[in-house]
Order: C-alpha cells, then sequence, then structure tokens
C-alpha cells in the first residue's frame, strides 16, 4: 500500500489512478472524510491528516509501501516563509517516525536556485528531508502547462495571451500534471538506495508564443501573446489581493533571466508524454 498526501488535487489523483490501475493499493490521505469519500468507495484506504499536525500524518505514513509527499503551495508567502518552513517542520517529523521504506517528494525546477524566489520554499523542503535516513526522491518538475488555465477567457474573447514569462519565443521547460503524477507513480514503484534528484519536462520545451499557437488551435481562431511590463507586475499583483508579490516576481524573473532551469538544460530529465497542443486542448475542453 501507498499512502499518498493531496490526493484531491490534480497531481494526487494522477498518481493514485496510475498506481490503481497498475494493481496497487493506496492509502488516500485527506483533511476530512468527506473528501476521502470517493477514494474509500474505490477501495483505497482513508487516512485523517494534513500538514498542520504531526501526530495524525505520522500514523497516514506508517505501515505502508512508500509514501507521496506534496507541501501544500502558499502562493503569497510571507517574508522568509514562516507558514512553509512550519509545514516543512511537520513532515519532516512525521517522515523520521513513521519512516516508510520510501518516498517520493514533490519538488520543483530550481529548488537547487540559491536566489530567493517563490520557489525556495521547495528548497527548503529538499534542504529539511535530506538527512532523512530512508531512501527519497526527489521529483523536481517543470513548469506546469496548466498554469494557462489562467488565460483560456482572454485567449477565447480577445485573442490574446498576457506573459510575464519573456521574450515570448525563449521556449521554458514545462510539463502537463497528468505526466507529473504518472512519473510519480512510477518512482514509488521503483527500488533505489539513499538519495535521488529526477528531473521532469515535456518532450519539447514551450514558449508564450507556442502557448498561443496552442490556444488558437484549441479554439479554431488567431490568438497572439502580449508581454507583462516588468515594471506593472508588483500593482497587477498586488491588484490581485497579493500581499507579498515580491517571491513570484522573482521567480519570474529567475525563468525569464536562466537561472531557474534544469541540469545541463534537462539533457538527462525524464520527459512526459503530453505535448502542450494536448494540454491546452484539454483546457479548452474543461477536462485539465
Amino acid at each position: 500500500m501507498f499512502a499518498i498526501t493531496a490526493i484531491t488535487g490534480r497531481v494526487g489523483d494522477a498518481l493514485a489512478e496510475t498506481l490503481l490501475s497498475k494493481g496497487q493499493s493506496v492509502r488516500a490521505v485527506v483533511r476530512d472524510r468527506n473528501k476521502g469519500e470517493p477514494w474509500a468507495a474505490r477501495g483505497c484506504d482513508i487516512a485523517i491528516a494534513d500538514m498542520n499536525d504531526a501526530g495524525p500524518l505520522t500514523q497516514a505514513l506508517a505501515g505502508v509501501e512508500g509514501a507521496f509527499i506534496l507541501l501544500p503551495p502558499l502562493f503569497d508567502p510571507s517574508p522568509g516563509f514562516p507558514e512553509t518552513r512550519a509545514m516543512i517542520a511537520i513532515i519532516r517529523e512525521a517522515l523520521e517516525q513513521a519512516a516508510p521504506p520510501k518516498a517520493v517528494v514533490l519538488s520543483t525546477i530550481g529548488a537547487d536556485a540559491m536566489q530567493p524566489n517563490l520557489l525556495s520554499g521547495l528548497r527548503f523542503l529538499e534542504e529539511a528531508l535530506a538527512s532523512l535516513e530512508m531512501p527519497l526522491t526527489f521529483l523536481r518538475a517543470a513548469w506546469f502547462m496548466e498554469n494557462a488555465e489562467w488565460d483560456i477567457a482572454s485567449a477565447r474573447d480577445e485573442g490574446v495571451i498576457r506573459s510575464c514569462l519573456q521574450p515570448l519565443e525563449r521556449p521554458v521547460p514545462m510539463i502537463a500534471i497528468a505526466d507529473v503524477g504518472r512519473t510519480a507513480a512510477e518512482l514509488l514503484l521503483e527500488k533505489w538506495n539513499g538519495k535521488r534528484v529526477v528531473e521532469l519536462q515535456a518532450g519539447e520545451r514551450v514558449s508564450p508564443n507556442r502557448i498561443a499557437a496552442a490556444f488558437g488551435k484549441a479554439l479554431g481562431r488567431d490568438v497572439k501573446a502580449e508581454i507583462v511590463a516588468r515594471e506593472t507586475w508588483e500593482a497587477i499583483f498586488r491588484a490581485q489581493g497579493m500581499n507579498n508579490p515580491v517571491p513570484r516576481m522573482q521567480m519570474l524573473d529567475g525563468f525569464n533571466e536562466g537561472w531557474i532551469d534544469f541540469r545541463d538544460q534537462g539533457a538527462h530529465a525524464r520527459k512526459g508524454r503530453i505535448g502542450i497542443d494536448d494540454a491546452i486542448a484539454s483546457l479548452v475542453a474543461g477536462k485539465g
């Protein structure tokens, strides 16, 4: 049996579906029992726990063949990431006490970047778990293609997507969420020793112009990409409700300036199966 945190999210769902399709048993780790009912109906074990209490999380991760750990994303962290650091401490304690034989931890491209940015929380996670004795795989996933979901309305209504990734022709490592879940499941079924980092990106890198073209194909109309000027980001993000937009801006700078990337530009990264055309078509069809 494999314990899966964040099973109600897109990555966890894809991971669980993959394991179940391979005849594996799953323990769904959920915050309340109602959210676990669809998985219980499919024969999954249910554990009630979250990243705010080490006791229940320890119980959820105990007695399994392996565990999948997803640190809940925090898109507007307080300075210094205190909320993230608190959850990381609980995750570490739970893993240390439960001692599953192995764990796959969802990380990110840029987790090795020392410059501060929104992805730094996952660097802190990798650093905190690195001293655990169990075999760990840090799955560093590229930029999610499904982030383009925010562009559906403007692409459909105006024929425009507005991009903070720039220049518009510059390709960026991306990956579909379904490929992240599938790969995490495959990694859980592998045997390894010690700590390892697995990088994951699509077969081809994707530029904002390429995303616009994919929207055009899916919508049957011309769609173009437009740059969102760097000097407007802070005002835009604050208008969207962010209190501390600096880490998000630093992350975007990292992608645009190239210091957030995979080693060897992803030459040794695992490759996803889903391309940007299929990912955008699914989003437009409401299946993303």
